[in-house]
């Protein structure tokens, strides 16, 4: 019954840093573990990051060091600090649960870096 709503996408040059939002309505994230996913063109979804239930973030090696996953569970909303941006983050990224079936995915938000 969730729907996802990811925002705060842009353009922005190499070593910048971006801050993506995903507000949550029809369910709670307190109760759920949360994950980012992007897709660049031509490719496969992939997994980013993810913060548990007790708040254990994970994140995928090419974006540790990086890129830190919060959320904020009076606004129901996951947070995606993005620093250090490369030109290979360029995706559309998106939100939905990590450890339970996916909801239907959100429209994602594009995040594009310039070399």
């Amino acid at each position: 019954q969730v729907q996802f709503v990811e925002s705060g996408g842009g353009l922005v040059q190499a070593g910048r840093s971006l801050t993506l939002s995903c507000a949550a309505s029809g369910s709670t994230i307190r109760s759920n573990a949360v994950g980012w996913f992007r897709q660049a063109p031509g490719k496969e979804r992939e997994w980013v990051a993810r913060i548990t239930i007790g708040g254990t973030t994970t994140y995928t090696d090419s974006v540790a060091g990086r890129f830190t996953i919060s959320r904020d569970n009076a606004k129901n909303t996951v947070y995606l600090q993005m620093n250090s941006l490369k030109p290979e983050d360029t995706a559309v990224y998106y939100c939905n649960w990590y450890f339970r079936t996916w909801a239907t995915w959100g429209q994602g938000t594009q995040v594009t870096v310039s070399s």
